[in-house]
């Protein structure tokens, strides 16, 4: 009996033995995962004790994929995760943050938690008045441009999260961040090509902060202005033509047919003119090819930065052939500034595309939507 008590003891031990550091084996929450209805761009799992936010593909061409986990603050001391199966581990609700793209505040401030803001690059970009405040206090500090972040003020900071945004991948400042221990998050929103799929982003911020009910509600607001807006305008049976963009050295640059652009213009039931074509991006063509198809175009949309007719005749007199030019139906967001110079719509415009489509509504059917006011959009002069 004694040797054969040893030898379940020696058994013991040896599975122990072997059984310690392998992962823990977490069970899956029966609660619901936030439900995500147009982006593609992440997702959020839950499980018992902390959850799961997957990135994928956050800039054009991309194939990689990030895992991080999130433990609340007050669960994070009971549980122990496997740091190897995660591009970070993040204790949340986030308490300091950094982000690096104006787009990026209005979800701070929707969700109520613009004050965890310390830092961002290019300061004077941001319009928005709260933001601004906290800025002008010295609550955030400057940190150079975002192509090169000052790291150093950065790494003084100490923020929980950076969250940034990459066209490629490469950034060196973000790589030396990581290294110091900094966790940096990929924000792709910019990559979707709905507007309602970038609105719905802000329940990427709504799990950082522990807000996921919030931003649910939030989201549906917006989604449902907005489809109540493409509703209202579907009754109309005009649909005027519309050009977008400008030359650069000599090609124009317009949208695509399957961009958010071209998608806010049809969802406003406009004739958008390249409305029909599927490449990703923008669109590169020579003036002549532009001109051929859009000089009885009724409406000129987003000509690029020209902010009068003044400036666009001066950049080149051949957009005064135009007969949108002509009759002075050409509309721009670029005078719509902060008071720092910083304009309203690439900060606001992709978190709220139901105040985008309505301003869109207003300039192609004005019988429309009698008391509204356009909060990006106006006539050049």
């Amino acid at each position: 009996m004694k040797k054969i008590s040893l030898l379940l003891l020696f058994l013991i031990l040896v599975n122990c033995k072997e059984d310690k550091g392998l992962p823990v084996k977490h069970q899956a929450s029966n609660k619901e995962n936030p439900s995500l209805s147009y982006a593609e761009g992440f997702s959020v799992e839950n499980y018992q004790d902390f959850k799961v936010l997957e990135i994928k593909n956050p800039w054009p061409k991309s194939d990689k994929t990030y895992r991080y986990a999130l433990v609340n603050k007050e669960v994070a001391p009971k549980i122990t995760l496997n740091k190897d199966e995660f591009d970070a581990i993040l204790i949340t609700p986030i308490e300091k943050i950094v982000v690096t793209s104006t787009t990026h505040i209005p979800a701070l401030e929707l969700l109520n938690v613009e004050n965890t803001l310390i830092g961002f690059p290019d300061t004077n970009y941001v319009s928005s008045e709260k933001t601004r405040a906290l800025i002008d206090e010295g609550l955030v500090r400057e940190l150079g441009k975002n192509e090169s972040i000052n790291t150093e003020v950065l790494l003084e900071l100490r923020p929980e999260l950076v969250i940034g945004f990459g066209i490629d991948g490469n950034n060196k400042a973000f790589d030396n961040i990581q290294k110091a221990g900094i966790p940096v998050i990929f924000n792709g929103d910019w990559v979707e090509t709905s507007p309602l799929a970038k609105a719905e982003w802000i329940k990427f911020f709504g799990v950082l902060y522990d807000k996921e009910k919030e931003a649910d509600s939030i989201f549906k607001n917006i989604e449902a202005d907005y489809l109540e807006a493409k509703k209202i305008a579907q009754n109309v049976t005009q649909s005027p033509t519309v050009l977008s963009g400008a030359m650069y050295k000599d090609i124009w640059y317009l949208p695509s047919g399957t961009s958010s652009e071209a998608i806010l213009l049809k969802d406003a039931n406009a004739n958008y003119l390249w409305s029909d074509t599927t490449d990703k991006g923008s669109l590169s063509l020579n003036f002549e090819v532009v001109f051929d198809k859009a000089k009885e175009a009724e409406i000129w949309i987003s000509p690029s930065y020209y902010s009068s007719l003044e400036a666009i005749e001066k950049a080149s007199p051949h957009y005064t052939k135009f007969k949108a030019f002509q009759n002075k139906a050409v509309y721009s967001f670029v005078n719509t500034t902060g008071k720092t110079g910083g304009v309203t719509y690439f900060e606001m415009g992709m978190a709220r595309p139901d105040l985008v489509l309505k301003d869109l509504i207003k300039i192609t059917h004005p019988e429309l939507l009698n008391d509204y006011e356009p909060h990006f959009f106006e006539r050049l002069k």
